[in-house]
């Protein structure tokens, strides 16, 4: 069994990216051994930019995104979203990978759950 998950909105302004990333947390630790994909596109791509600074207080979405490596989850990053935004993979956090529209297709077909946000 494995899990999809797909982000499409920006990192900040709405609460999707935030609340998509604590399902994949609480899923990972409810059953680590689950294998667990988080795909991010469009804007998403931004939530996995490293050096983020926000307002004390306010949730940080590059490092919910680190707990997601951290705890053995697999972040992909939509490498044509990443061009549109002119983001380079040195820019990114450690452990979120350029991906492609190849490999979502892949991950969508072999997942037993697909969650889009």
């Amino acid at each position: 069994m494995s899990i999809l998950i797909i982000i499409n909105d920006p990192p900040y302004g709405t609460e999707r990216v935030y609340n998509a990333l604590r399902l994949a947390q609480a899923l990972l630790k409810a059953d680590p051994s689950v294998p667990l994909t988080v795909f991010l596109m469009a804007d998403a791509v931004l939530s996995a930019k490293a050096g983020q600074k926000t307002p004390n207080g306010y949730y940080n979405v590059e490092r919910m995104t680190k707990r997601i490596v951290a705890a053995g989850g697999k972040v992909l990053l939509c490498g044509a979203c990443m061009d549109a935004r002119g983001l380079t993979q040195e820019e990114m956090l450690e452990g979120a990978e350029r991906s492609t529209m190849e490999e979502l297709a892949t991950a969508t077909l072999s997942a037993l759950k697909v969650l889009v946000f």
